[in-house]
């Protein structure tokens, strides 16, 4: 099996609040293939987004502190980089990101190709200071002196390229408007853009299609998968809606509280889950009869989160080494893990 593109170990990660310590995570595992996407599902507040900070290395200190673990990508561990390598090599490089809204992350007062030109000039002017300049960021920064004086059609053509590979029409035009001129999934393919223009390995993609609607949503979804294929990237999709999960992950990855419960690839999750809280997302889903079906209990506090197994106060399959003790990682067939001690069989739902 080649080694995975990232690989997170036992990573667990506090905030120290004036009302206690949140055990945000707690010895959470990851892996992401090369070329795969990975969808990091669970409710809101398990610790999907604190992980991708975590990866990016962007997690406020203080309050918090990750308390143990490795983040390893492509063999180097990002937890031991200096903050100078990690910002000239690897965050917005190697590694980018797409968030979930992107009104809120564009500044309102600059048209979208300033904001394009200063990121990609600072990208550029990073690695510049630290010597390297023989990289892509190097040839780019070639490219980009001239911008700072005259941002004329010829300067702006590998924008307009990247562009054009997402799907955005008259690139020119979209380049001169301001942020509140475009619709919200031509916001969401500039960002996306934005993510690929410095040719990354890996995208981290944050519930980006959750503030569109459905006909946009599919339309990204489609769009991330062709530009997987034919770049070559990996992603790890972060969302809460098991439906975009299904139409666009590889392999889906459960969290709640902080840890993780179940790995699996696509069609594994959907048809055959073995961990009562995948169980429990899954009949939650709307279905035919109209019948909604609830998970019992409330998610736990993380300044004293339930021992052992977070889920077992509110399981059904619960056993009493399940208070006692974290399950171990168990392989139910390949590629397929789950944490537990009484794990669901296949077949049996």
């Amino acid at each position: 099996m080649a080694p995975p593109l990232l690989e997170i170990r036992k990573l667990s990660i506090h905030f120290h609040a004036d009302y206690g310590v949140v055990k945000a995570i707690s010895e959470a595992n990851l892996r992401i293939g090369r070329e795969e996407i990975v969808g990091l599902v669970g409710e809101s507040g398990c610790g999907k987004t604190t992980i991708a900070r975590a990866i990016l290395r962007v997690i406020p200190t203080p309050p918090g502190e990750i308390q143990e673990g490795v983040i390893l990508f492509d063999g180097q561990d990002l937890l031991r980089l200096a903050p100078q390598q990690m910002e000239q090599e690897i965050r917005g490089s190697a590694i980018t990101f797409i968030p979930q809204e992107p009104l809120l992350s564009l500044n309102p007062v600059f048209k979208i190709r300033t904001q394009i030109t200063d990121l990609l000039f600072w990208k550029a002017r990073q690695e510049a200071s630290g010597n390297s300049w023989t990289g892509r960021m190097g040839r780019t920064w070639r490219y980009l002196r001239p911008w700072a004086a005259n941002l004329d059609r010829s300067s702006l053509e590998p924008i307009v390229e990247m562009f054009r590979e997402v799907q955005i029409p008259a690139p020119l035009l979209q380049l001169n408007k301001l942020p509140h001129e475009l619709s919200g999934g031509q916001r969401q393919r500039i960002m996306i853009a934005m993510a690929l223009l410095t040719h990354p390995r890996l995208i981290i993609a944050d519930e980006p299609t959750t503030a569109l609607d459905v006909t946009v949503q599919a339309q990204i979804i489609r769009l991330l998968k062709k530009l997987v294929r034919e770049r070559g990237v990996s992603v790890l999709f972060i969302t809460h809606d098991l439906g975009v999960a299904k139409e666009i992950c590889d392999r889906i990855v459960v969290l709640y509280a902080g840890q993780e419960m179940e790995s699996a690839p696509r069609d594994h999750f959907f048809e055959r889950p073995c961990h009562p809280y995948t169980r429990g997302l899954l009949d939650s889903l709307p279905n035919v009869r109209g019948k909604i079906v609830d998970i019992p209990g409330e998610v736990p506090n993380l300044i004293s989160p339930p021992a052992a197994c977070r889920f077992h106060p509110r399981c059904d399959r619960v056993q009493p080494i399940c208070r006692e003790q974290r399950p171990p990682a168990h392989e139910i067939t390949s590629g397929h893990w789950v944490r537990c001690f009484n794990p669901i069989q296949y077949g049996a739902r």
